[in-house]
């Protein structure tokens, strides 16, 4: 069953992990858990639909574990409207909405186990329905489709045991989105609740001591900053293309690429071309086995042709690299045009992930 909340909700995907966030029309924002971002400073959000926008951390509450994120659009969805959490009583039904496991949109409903649990001085709601790695962010909505809370964590080892932060408490941060100007980053103050825009070890309203962790970036590998400048120079924002650590995901003209790391040995570099045949299969798997396709190999796996290409992480750091970075070109170059082929010589289907077969 489709929910009227589906489209407010959005991945949130960053060079460490991803997790849910929710999108609150009248105050053009996006909502999530400061542990989904960290120490980002821009990230990327994808709809259900696949599309992905650049979103700008502009207010982080650590403590609260509540993070703002912006991008520069106004988008023309469904009104997700707030509701006090106040009358939550035990038993109320819920809906723990977003991507667990970083997989597709999913909906787990549960009731509410605890309506104001205390847990390490602060208040949660607590629930029986399913939370899971990837949810952390996304909206718990009650069954009018309001949203009471922020899904932030569950126990480890632990089942039907999921936790949000309440809407309640936020108050303060709501408040102090009139204050945000622009995409600036914006830390709140965990004693007198200021906004904290620049970098400083202590508050300037109250002087109380700032971690200066909170201004950093994060720190990428050096394999991570070689992948990233390839994709870089293909035309693509790397910040968008990030799937998690060491992961990689987009696409070049039609092509959907994957660029990871295997391993901690080998960097991949593939990409998923055609379906295969519902028959006559026996020419173009001859065709997979015989076809000079230079440094790259060609493959079939879960009914899928795929053109692929391996090296070394160590060769990547080594007299090799403009060549590797080349080979990494050419690849997405040569799945466009072995993917027209293999549709005419072999009557194959483009990817089910090729902008081709949209």
């Amino acid at each position: 069953m489709a929910h009227a909340f589906e489209q407010s909700i959005y991945k949130v995907m960053t060079a460490s992990g991803s997790g849910t966030s929710f999108y609150l029309k009248d105050k053009n924002i996006f909502v999530t858990n400061y542990h989904v971002v960290g120490n980002s400073k821009t990230v990327s959000l994808q709809d259900k639909e696949g599309n992905r926008h650049l979103a700008k951390v502009v207010l982080v509450n650590p403590q609260e574990d509540v993070a703002f994120l912006s991008v520069d659009k106004k988008f023309d969805i469904p009104q997700l409207e707030l509701h006090d959490d106040s009358a939550l009583q035990q038993g109320d039904k819920v809906f723990v909405a977003g991507y667990p496991f970083g997989m597709p949109f999913t909906v787990t409903e549960g009731t509410v186990s605890a309506p104001s649990q205390l847990m390490s001085g602060r208040k949660f709601i607590q629930t029986d329905a399913a939370v899971n790695p990837g949810n952390s962010g996304g909206p718990m909505i009650n069954a009018h489709g309001k949203v009471i809370g922020i899904t932030t964590s569950k126990f480890n080892n632990a089942d039907n045991m999921g936790f949000a932060v309440p809407i309640s408490t936020l108050t303060e941060e709501f408040n102090a989105l009139s204050k945000v100007s622009g995409t600036t980053f914006n830390l709140v103050c965990d004693s007198c609740a200021a906004l904290i825009n620049e970098r400083s070890e202590f508050c300037l309203s109250c002087g109380q001591n700032i971690d200066v962790k909170y201004f950093d970036e994060p720190v990428l590998s050096d394999i991570s900053n070689f992948c990233e400048r390839a994709i870089a120079g293909l035309g693509v924002n790397p910040v968008l293309a990030r799937q998690g650590t060491e992961f990689w995901e987009f696409h070049v003209d039609s092509a959907m690429v994957r660029l990871f790391v295997y391993n901690n040995s080998y960097l991949y570099a593939t990409s998923p071309i055609n379906q295969l045949p519902m028959q006559n299969m026996g020419p173009l798997l001859e065709e997979l086995l015989s076809a000079d396709v230079g440094v790259y190999q060609l493959g079939v796996h879960d009914k899928e042709v795929f053109i692929s290409y391996r090296v070394y992480i160590t060769d990547i750091f080594s007299s090799r690299q403009n060549e590797i970075n080349a080979n990494i070109t050419g690849l997405f170059k040569k799945a466009n045009e072995i993917d027209d082929e293999f549709v005419k010589k072999f009557g194959c289907k483009y990817s089910v992930h090729s902008l081709k077969n949209k």
